[in-house]
């Protein structure tokens, strides 16, 4: 629960009662009866301030443009996703630890974002260092930029290329890995729910800024293999496990065929976002329209064939949809918090709504005290620990 500014008594009374009044799931729940708390962008450790002024500089003029030219139902579209103006530094202001002290911290879905490289060096020489070194600033006064792996082919995690580079876990099998890792050594865990966002559209702010390439049927093969291989199919909850017998996978969503939590832990569910990018739909889902043999469920809308997992970040906006959807059996994704705005205001709505609209995953940028505002705006799972019932389609007994 996320409270604003109380005393510590205060707080910590509000805090026993919330535990004693929240109910533990049981492990006959499906995983889509459960609640988890998770971060957005989990491997980020932040832009250096230097060349996210040089950014702001740069795109804030063009962002005002482009939203002033759009057209009423793309900016519509746009405002739900961008809810509030905000600076490219404030849409950014957050940064993270390891990805394990994340999951130490009882986070239990995590975000990466993956770039193509086969040739391996594509990122090695960012274009925002490259501008700073043009504008005199030497890279030893920047924050530091690991370059670990970046020489090796492979997929790359990082946000946005060329800018928003710094990484906890360059390579998606490294971040992989750990997650494993800290699989091997908590193999009771909860179900661990890891979004995997396919970028390749390109967002140039700098000059020589090089395009993402984009997600072919071969390079999501590339993906797959490296979480059957790493993570290992018998850890992973895939989209043939809740199609069954049923002849598509939004029929076995909707029939309530996910896996019983005592099944799935010890498992990770990855979930994949293709952002704008069509071509990535047809590269997942070609040959494969129930999502056959893959090792992620797919970001979806209701009524195709491979529905079953819908990302809906504003709660706020979507506070009707996302419980009719729940209860209907499809796994939604939405926001405790959007561009940092609600740090920003220290506004633990948006966190409330979410919670409440039985969003099963809800991501916050904000899960432990202490942000660049200096506001006490912090997100945890009502009831704490790790995962909650689910305050929307869980048995009556367990709510």
């Amino acid at each position: 629960m996320t409270i604003k500014f109380l005393p510590a008594s205060t707080a910590m009374m509000l805090a026993m009662v919330a535990s004693a009044a929240v109910a533990q799931p049981n492990d006959d729940l499906r995983i889509n009866q459960i609640q988890i708390l998770g971060t957005h962008n989990s491997y980020s450790q932040g832009v250096d301030p230097q060349i996210m002024a040089m950014a702001d500089a740069i795109i804030g003029p063009r962002m005002s443009q482009m939203a002033a030219q759009m057209p009423p139902a793309a900016r519509a579209q746009y405002k739900e996703y961008h809810p509030n103006e905000v600076s490219m530094t404030e849409a950014l202001n957050y940064r993270y630890g390891t990805l394990s002290d994340q999951l130490d911290a009882g986070m239990r879905s995590l975000e990466l974002d993956l770039n193509r490289d086969p040739q391996g060096g594509r990122f090695l020489h960012p274009a925002a260092y490259e501008a700073a070194r043009a504008k005199g600033i030497p890279e030893n006064k920047l924050l530091p930029h690991d370059k670990t792996g970046l020489e090796q082919p492979g997929l790359k995690v990082m946000h946005i290329v060329d800018f928003d580079v710094r990484s906890s876990c360059n390579l998606f099998t490294v971040c992989l890995g750990e997650l494993r890792r800290w699989s091997d050594a908590h193999p009771d865990h909860e179900p661990i729910f890891i979004l995997l966002e396919a970028k390749s559209n390109p967002v140039p702010i700098f000059p020589g800024s090089k395009p993402p390439l984009p997600f072919t049927a071969a390079a999501f093969d590339e993906m797959d293999a490296d979480l059957f291989k790493v993570i290992g199919r018998d850890r992973i909850v895939t989209p043939d496990m809740v199609r069954g017998a049923y002849p598509t996978l939004e029929a076995g969503a909707k029939a309530g065929n996910w896996p019983k939590l005592k099944d799935a832990r010890g498992k990770f569910v990855f979930l994949l976002l293709t952002a704008l990018d069509t071509h990535g739909l047809s590269g997942y889902v070609g040959g494969h329209p129930n999502l056959e043999g893959r090792a992620a469920f797919l970001e979806s809308q209701p009524g195709q064939s491979y529905g079953a997992f819908l990302l809906m970040d504003n709660a706020t906006m979507r506070a009707r949809e996302i419980p009719d959807l729940v209860r209907q059996g499809y796994l939604v994704r939405a926001r405790a918090d959007i561009e940092t705005w609600e740090a920003k205001t220290n506004d633990p709505s948006r966190a409330h709504q979410t919670f409440a609209s039985g969003a099963q995953i809800v991501s916050t940028d904000f899960y432990k005290p202490g942000n660049a505002y200096g506001t006490g705006y912090v997100v945890t799972l009502p009831g704490g620990g790790a995962m909650r019932c689910n305050p929307v389609n869980a048995d009556k007994a367990c709510r």
